[in-house]
């Protein structure tokens, strides 16, 4: 393993490793760890000496690891809070988690996504129980929605990455990796709103201070990517990739103060080249991703100079790709 680079400080941290802890205590009933396994083949397409290893989240009951924040969300509201009922904004993992909680603990839910969001994805959400409300351009205006019905109806919100419930549940994800896998130089993590690398950092600076956390953004949605490098937030007019899971044109709250204090760096891949990482590990590993799935492969690849020589974890942090994307991506129309 590495020796120890920067401990991000953890007054710029939402939540803490305790918190982590607890949530997979109260998870851990609903689901048990996904596999973590190597696949010398991706190391050798990589090549300098890098060794790869595989976090299936791809596995989880939704497909997604936003199925341990929806859990990790749902288990911690008072019975109070539960019978108001819970109003999120997804493009599809995260309404999936939380539609799942609800289901489980009996909390009625509604999702609002996109107009054209993934309509497999929706259909998803709608057979675990919950609303869904088709409205707005992308996800940003989805939040805008949800927001409206939080205070008309009353319901309690649940924010995909702004809830400190919903990152420690992301946390859980990463102590299951380094308890197995205590050798792991990096990870490199695919980011959106920030949950999956601020729960890998928190766990990281407890357990393998020498683990450093790199974060990759889609060239077409790139406001954290950018806001990281210009250490200050910006926004984006549009979020334009196929990889739905990161199509976010802001920063948040609560995870851009640790992005900026812990990242040990920060890429952009294209979509070209989330398609090609896509069709790889379809062929090698037989497992189908969605594109925010095949992105840390694709920042490995991007990172061979910081990473030469490492153990480096990935996570296919999500599975739930529509057949007609699929299409395009093995007809190399993407």
């Amino acid at each position: 393993m590495t020796t120890s680079t920067r401990t991000p400080p953890a007054t710029d941290f939402p939540i803490t490793f305790e918190d982590v802890r607890a949530a997979r205590e109260r998870i851990s009933g609903y689901l048990p760890p996904t596999p973590l396994r190597s696949y010398p083949q991706l190391g050798e397409i990589v090549g300098h000496g890098i060794e790869v290893v595989v976090k299936h989240e791809n596995h989880q009951p939704t497909n997604s690891f936003k199925i341990r924040n929806g859990l990790s969300f749902m288990t911690a509201l008072s019975p109070s809070e539960r019978r108001r009922g819970v109003v999120a904004a997804s493009t599809g993992n995260h309404g999936q988690g939380i539609a799942f909680g609800g289901r489980m603990l009996d909390v009625d839910t509604t999702i609002c996504v996109p107009a054209g969001n993934n309509p497999e994805k929706n259909a998803a959400m709608r057979a675990l129980g919950a609303t869904v409300i088709e409205e707005g351009r992308d996800y940003d205006e989805a939040v805008t929605v949800m927001q409206r019905l939080c205070a008309e109806q009353g319901r309690v919100l649940a924010h995909s990455t702004n809830d400190p419930r919903i990152i420690a549940g992301a946390g859980t994800m990463t102590l299951e990796i380094l308890e197995e896998d205590p050798r792991l130089d990096a990870l490199v993590i695919a980011t959106g709103g920030g949950s999956q690398a601020v729960g890998a950092m928190t766990v990281a600076r407890e357990m393998a201070p020498g683990v450093e956390v790199y974060g990759v953004q889609a060239a077409g949605a790139p406001a954290i990517h950018d806001s990281w490098h210009a250490r200050r937030r910006l926004t984006t007019e549009r979020a334009d990739t196929f990889a739905d899971g990161v199509a976010t044109r802001g920063t948040y709250d609560l995870t851009f103060p640790a992005l900026l204090a812990g990242l040990a760096g920060m890429v952009t891949v294209t979509d070209a080249e989330t398609a090609e990482s896509l069709r790889t590990i379809l062929s090698i590993t037989h497992n189908l991703v969605e594109g925010a799935g095949a992105m840390g492969f694709a920042g490995v690849r991007k990172l061979t100079d910081k990473l030469a020589g490492k153990r480096v974890g990935i996570v296919f942090c999500g599975g739930n790709l529509d057949t007609a994307t699929l299409r395009r991506i093995l007809l190399r129309e993407l």
